[in-house]
């Protein structure tokens, strides 16, 4: 029997990857996989008002930072968040809000300085326990993070493979979602998701006991409900109108093949699990903005799932 732990939708909060990094050892997990969307949405400036006064806006309230103890609780805020802190000046801000290609390069620069940070944390926790993480970047992750990840020596990049696990589990893996309102890094219409599917899935030698590790949720599968959005993206009845958002194709490919359990994320509120057929399908949902790592262990046996349980941390 192998424990995995599952977690996804971390959105660069340092405090849910550090707990995920430890949830191994705290779960008694063999194996550690992360679903996708690991890097976080919004820079922060943290504007020098001169001397070692800065001001900050974060959620719309303001912050005046007086001295470098403020200064470090409050990049510490910012981070646990997911959100990158970001020195600048009043001139410089006039400059970005002329430009936001060069806002656009900020952010990539931050982003990336912070996914080598992990990757360099994992291998100081990690190094020695024979632990490893799979990990799938999601919709929300620009490309350039693939690179970084590659070149970790305890993560190891899923993206479009078949990766046997330890466990002796084949598992395939994609972050791509289908289309949003968002126009995010990584979606494509589900003739094209069906097509990437598929090219995984004919690899597979033991279909029945692979483990499909997908950002999206199936659809209909009720882990795939979010809010449904009016044409300028407000929430339609208050946010009260919920409709089913998961990939079509992501459902006809576990309808079909069958595998043994079914990973997902993207939709932070879709947490829980339900069955397709014999395919158990879980979603942990997300709560990084909290610092709180939403997680799923589950118990496997060569030829089925003996347990599971859905994880707060």
């Amino acid at each position: 029997m192998t424990t995995i732990f599952f977690a996804t939708d971390i959105h660069g909060s340092d405090i849910c990857w550090s707990k995920f990094l430890n949830a191994g050892k705290f779960y008694g997990a063999d194996q550690l996989i992360l679903g996708g969307d690991m890097t976080g949405k919004a820079v922060v400036p943290f504007i020098h008002q001169g001397g070692l006064n800065y001001r900050v806006t974060l959620l719309e309230q303001a912050f005046e930072i007086t001295n470098e103890d403020e200064m470090t609780d409050m990049r510490k805020k910012v981070r646990s968040r997911g959100y990158y802190p970001y020195l600048t000046n009043p001139d410089e801000i006039k400059e970005l809000e002329k430009d936001p290609a060069l806002v656009s390069k900020i952010f990539l620069q931050e982003v990336l300085k912070v996914v080598q940070q992990w990757m360099e944390l994992a291998e100081k926790k990690l190094a020695g326990t024979g632990m490893k993480i799979y990990c799938c970047p999601g919709n929300d992750d620009m490309d350039e993070v693939d690179d970084i990840i590659r070149e970790s020596r305890v993560v190891e990049l899923a993206e479009g493979n078949v990766t046997m696990l330890a466990s002796g589990h084949e598992m395939i893996a994609s972050g791509w979602s289908n289309i949003t309102p968002w126009a995010t890094h990584r979606e494509e219409g589900e003739d094209q998701l069906a097509v990437r599917y598929e090219a995984m899935i004919s690899q597979l030698k033991n279909p029945a006991t692979s483990i499909f590790n997908i950002h999206v949720p199936p659809h209909k599968s009720g882990l795939d409900e979010a809010p449904e959005l009016d044409k300028d993206l407000r929430p339609v009845l208050a946010g009260n109108s919920m409709i089913p958002v998961g990939s079509t194709a992501l459902r006809k490919a576990i309808e079909k093949t069958q595998p043994l359990l079914s990973l997902h994320g993207h939709i932070h509120e879709g947490r829980g699990s339900t069955r397709i057929g014999k395919t158990l399908v879980i979603n942990p949902g997300s709560m990084y903005e909290q610092g709180t790592l939403l997680g799923a262990i589950i118990k496997l046996g060569k030829n089925k799932v003996d347990n599971y349980v859905l994880t707060t941390g």
